[in-house]
């Protein structure tokens, strides 16, 4: 069975669309309470704008084309989310099949994907913007290992709506066109791609892509980059000066073997000598996949000792090491070896990991008494809103964070939900409010609803007055009945006084 389905890209891709409609299944039978990423998507997906904070746009653009066809529900929240991922593992699956001459070793170097927790497991359990990245990475190398074989206008033109769409995924998707660019340099029989006049169409394209969003940043660079620089410097818990770099070429250290360390080791186990014997061979496109991975890498080397990053993620490293099954799969490939017995003992890994999965997504929400540690999908946002609802509706809701107002956009899909002032909508929205408005927000802890300075001073700017603060609280979900989570909220009236 499993043999049959890594015969080919076509079989494999059918395979993981089950995998995907099952993802999807298990997101809607599990409470509809969103996480983080999708509270950002539900609330943005109200606006349009070309920018919307320290994230590129690309996904919310997705997400609010299809809210506004579809309207706002848990399905449109998931669905678009594993199509997108199931598109990085098809157009992965395409890009492996122009470098190896095996088409079940191209399928199998496809679904081994699942096997790099960023995208197995991660993509799936949170992640949007990160999903788009990955997609885009995928698409890239596609069109990129297309143009070094066969160069079509169409490959070149699939590299440039590639790049388009990564840059306003993740700004890090730059480093991956710079060092495939770089890394071709050096092969002469390719050298040529980098002149032709194919290229210009391509970046044509790719600049329109970016245009709308380009055109935003400048005059929002801080709003765009300042929480990602702060993440990235983690200046409270790294000194300045050398102890600071040396933390963060340490934290690039653990993130790249993080992001690398789980396919290596599945591999190796199961083609055991094979595997390390394999590790010598080369050719010219072997070459170019290990520069395009050290230029990378070397890329946020860089940004430790000149930006003074000392916090590196492993979400950061997509675009640099997402090519790694099809370097380790082209190496064995190119040895020469018989790979028929490794394949056998790897195939059956990918099942094993599709259930892993689903099992951790699943009983990390209904197991959750048994972990302890609680998470934002076993808040009961549904409960709340039929308590505080019991005797009126709002007409508008007014919202601390966009974990709250995301959740309130979802339970409440015809009423306006804003935050004072994003983007700009708060104080016209609450001046032209015909009725009761609420105002929601969550505390600092899961206990304590006290709301905060900054909340407090923007209701006063908005000219929205809180006469009384009251306080729900109710279990968690799944919990024990032991542990809470509380929120805050205060009805107003309508209308700037």
């Amino acid at each position: 069975m499993l043999e049959r389905i890594t015969k080919s890209i076509t079989s494999a891709s059918i395979f993981l669309a089950a995998y995907f409609l099952l993802n999807i299944a298990l997101r809607i039978a599990l409470p509809h309470t969103l996480d983080l990423d999708e509270a950002e998507q539900s609330f943005y997906s109200q606006y349009l704008l070309a920018g919307y904070g320290p994230q590129p746009p690309f996904y919310n653009w997705i997400q609010y084309a299809i809210v506004s066809v579809t309207g706002i529900s848990m399905w449109v929240l998931s669905v678009p989310k594993n199509i997108i991922l199931f598109g990085c593992y098809l157009f992965y699956g395409l890009a492996a099949r122009e470098v190896l001459k095996s088409r079940s070793l191209a399928a199998v170097a496809m679904l081994s994907l699942i096997t790099l927790p960023q995208v197995g497991l991660m993509a799936q359990r949170e992640l949007t913007h990160t999903v788009a990245l990955l997609f885009a990475t995928s698409l890239f190398l596609f069109g990129f290992f297309r143009t070094l074989r066969q160069p079509t206008i169409g490959s070149y033109l699939l590299i440039g709506i590639a790049t388009g769409i990564g840059l306003i995924s993740k700004y890090n998707f730059a480093i991956l066109p710079f060092a495939a660019l770089v890394a071709v340099l050096p092969e002469r029989e390719w050298r040529s791609r980098l002149i032709d006049w194919r290229l210009l169409p391509a970046a044509v394209l790719a600049i329109l892509i970016v245009l709308p969003h380009a055109l935003w940043l400048p005059d929002n660079l801080a709003s765009a980059s300042a929480p990602t620089l702060e993440r990235m410097t983690a200046e409270h818990l790294a000194p300045a000066g050398l102890p600071r770099i040396g933390q963060g070429l340490l934290s690039l250290i653990i993130a790249v073997l993080g992001f690398v360390a789980l396919p290596i080791v599945l591999i190796a186990a199961a083609f055991r000598r094979d595997f390390f014997r394999a590790l010598s061979s080369s050719n010219p496109m072997i070459r170019v996949i290990e520069r395009m991975m050290v230029i990378s890498l070397l890329a946020f080397v860089g940004v430790v000792l000149f930006a003074g990053a000392s916090d590196i993620h492993e979400r950061w490293l997509d675009p640099c090491l997402l090519v790694l099954p099809i370097y380790l799969f082209l190496k064995l490939e190119t040895a020469d070896l018989d790979l028929s017995a490794g394949l056998a003992r790897f195939r059956p890994v990918v099942p094993v990991f599709m259930v892993v999965i689903l099992s951790i997504l699943l009983f990390r929400i209904v197991g959750i008494q048994y972990i302890g540690t609680y998470t934002r999908t076993n808040v009961p946002f549904s409960g709340y809103v039929a308590e505080l609802t019991a005797t009126r509706k709002p007409v508008l809701i007014v919202a601390g964070t966009k974990f709250v107002a995301g959740n309130m956009r979802l339970e409440f899909p015809d009423i306006p939900v804003v935050i004072p002032f994003f983007p700009g909508a708060g104080v016209p929205e609450y001046a032209n409010a015909k009725g009761p408005v609420l105002v929601i927000w969550r505390g600092e802890t899961a206990d304590d609803p006290t709301i905060s300075p900054g909340f407090a001073n923007d209701l006063a700017r908005s000219g929205i007055h809180l006469q009384e603060l009251k306080t729900l609280t109710l279990p968690y979900l799944f919990g024990d009945g032991k542990r809470s989570f509380s929120i805050g909220y205060s009805w107003v009236e309508g209308g700037a006084k």
